[in-house]
This record gives C-alpha cells, structure tokens and sequence, in this order.
C-alpha cells in the first residue's frame, strides 16, 4: 500500500503517538500541529457533539495549513448521571474551567463515588479534509468505546494526556486500563474505527 502522510488536528503527544500507531496499519503516517513550526489557529470546539467539534477543528487547520488534515473529538456519558452533569463533550472543561490532568481525576473520581461506581463510555468522531471539495466524516457507534466502569480510587499511576484511564476498569476483568499493555488496550478502546474509517476512504479512491 502506498505510504499516505497527513495532519493530525491535535497538539497533545499523547493522542499523536496513540493514532500514529493505529492508523500506521493502513498505510498512513501523521504529523501533528506542532511539527508543522506555524502559528496554530485557536479553535472554540462549543458543537453540541464530538462531530461538530471535529469538524470545526478540520476545517480551521485546512484554511490555515492548505494541506490534508484531520481532527478528531470525543464525548464522555456516563450512565445514570443526570443531563447536567453529563461531560459529554467538555470532558476536560467543567464549569467554565479547563481542568489539568489531575484536576481530572480529582473531579471524576469524586463522580464516581456519587453515583456509585457507575458505566460508562465514550463516542467517538472523525473529519478528514481532503480539499475544498473533499470532507470526509463520521460518527459511527463501532468508532466508539466498550462499556466500562469510572471508578472513584484512581489507579496508582497516571499516564500524561490520558488521565481518565486511571479511573477506567474493564467490565469483562475488572482491571483498570493501566493494567492493559498494547494492543489489549486498544481493544478496549475499539478505536480501530478510525482505521477503517480511512481504510473505506482509500479503497473507495482506488475504485
């Protein structure tokens, strides 16, 4: 397969590493917003969904780089928590104010004891901007993640860029996703939608 180099819409290592590795399997190398030695635009992600805040990020990077891009977004929901307390997503922003990653923990963990340990799980979106004619997105439930319970005793060790993982345990083993290593963490994740997401792109331009 011919080798595809893109934009990565997103100035956190953490999430250019984790996507480098799953989309490298399709033929595609990233680079992200700080590779590129340019004045990043700020982007307000105020959509009511993680689509419409992919898109708003996809679509400011192309106008501002001219090159192909892509963003992503997520939104958390937690089950039996009322709509107001709902993340969705503003998992890092509550009340106005952008939490730190052990902010983070501290506001979820604390959640979590109020509901009881409660299920939870995310959604996931994608935009891909080609060129002015070319948008690609998506939305589908296979690009969100399994079920998993949000804790309230966070796992001994946090990981920079994921924090909420330390409160993650998986239903099936009762692990938290600390204790997953590699590609069983990515099962958990089921974010391989992303790979097969450009994977339909790809086939769909060779036919």
């Amino acid at each position: 397969m011919e080798e595809i180099k893109l934009l990565y819409g997103t100035g956190n290592p953490a999430k250019l590493n984790a996507m480098k590795k799953r989309l490298s399997r399709v033929g595609i190398t990233l680079v992200g917003l700080k590779d590129l030695g340019g004045e990043i635009p700020e982007v307000a992600e105020d959509g009511k969904t993680p689509l419409e805040n992919a898109r708003k990020k996809a679509v400011a990077y192309f106008e501002a780089f001219r090159i192909p891009v892509f963003s992503c977004d997520s939104g958390l929901y937690i089950d039996g928590v009322p709509e107001n307390e709902q993340p969705g997503v503003h998992v890092r922003r509550v009340n106005g104010k952008v939490l730190s990653d052990e902010q983070m923990i501290v506001h979820y963990s604390s959640l979590a004891k109020k509901y009881g340990n409660p299920t939870a799980r995310y959604r996931n979106a994608i935009c891909f901007v080609e060129d002015e004619k070319h948008i690609y997105e998506a939305m589908e439930p296979f690009m969100g993640s399994s079920a998993f319970v949000l804790t309230s005793k966070p796992y001994p060790v946090m990981k920079k860029g994921f924090p909420l993982d330390s409160l993650s345990v998986d239903i099936k083993t009762g692990k938290y996703y600390y204790e997953f290593i590699g590609n069983e963490l990515d099962r958990l994740a089921v974010e391989d939608g992303f790979a097969e997401f450009f994977r339909k792109i790809l086939f769909e331009k060779k036919n």
